[in-house]
């Protein structure tokens, strides 16, 4: 039985997300074996924008009729989404404290094509838990199980749809002289905004 909290796999998640990890001690497991669900953080995420909310999707590319494995869903670079999504982050944070900081090491996530979803997805989320002071290897279900606790199970968690209506400290963010505190962006929005402080946040 899965003892340890296991959690989905997103794109660059959003900042409740890491500070459930760390709630958890920072002790879980990623779901490897669930089936894809479109409409989620696994492949998309939220960054702050002069208008607001600026959503940055990956397209994958259409399977068949049939459920999808997690692992086994593909990047499409039928458009360019990484020169999208990095001129996104440029133009969005170049003003921001810390950007800068970060910079040299994302930039090669948005030059490098990768074949699997997951596979990216594992990739970003080793890089920001190294930015977090969180070094550990990460570890993954061997099948998926369905008698697990709901207090450990995260897997239906953080939905995109109410996300941004929680609660959570204020940070200083980008544009906050147009727009009020959005919570629970991107963890990007986060260590753009507050450098190594990000770990004291969570």
């Amino acid at each position: 039985m899965q003892s340890s909290a296991i959690f989905p796999l997103f794109y660059l998640p959003p900042v409740s997300y890491f500070t459930t990890l760390k709630a958890n001690d920072f002790i879980f497991t990623i779901e490897k074996n669930e089936h894809f669900v479109k409409q989620t953080y696994r492949n998309r995420a939220s960054i702050a924008s002069p208008d607001g909310i600026l959503d940055l999707m990956i397209p994958v590319i259409k399977g068949s009729k049939f459920k999808t494995p997690i692992k086994d869903v593909k990047i499409s670079y039928d458009a360019k989404w990484q020169r999208l999504h990095w001129l996104s982050m440029q133009t969005c944070y170049r003003s921001s404290a810390y950007f800068e900081f970060y910079e040299d090491g994302l930039a090669p996530f948005y030059e490098k094509k990768y074949d699997f979803l997951f596979d990216y997805n594992t990739e970003l989320l080793a890089w920001i838990l190294k930015q977090l002071k969180q070094n550990q290897a990460l570890l993954f279900t061997n099948e998926y199980e369905t008698e697990i606790p709901k207090e450990i199970d995260f897997r239906t968690s953080f939905n995109k749809n109410a996300i941004h209506l929680a609660n959570a400290k204020n940070y200083f963010q980008v544009f906050s002289d147009r727009n009020d505190f959005i919570p629970n962006l991107s963890i990007v929005d986060l260590l753009f905004n507050q450098g190594p402080q990000a770990k004291l946040y969570l």
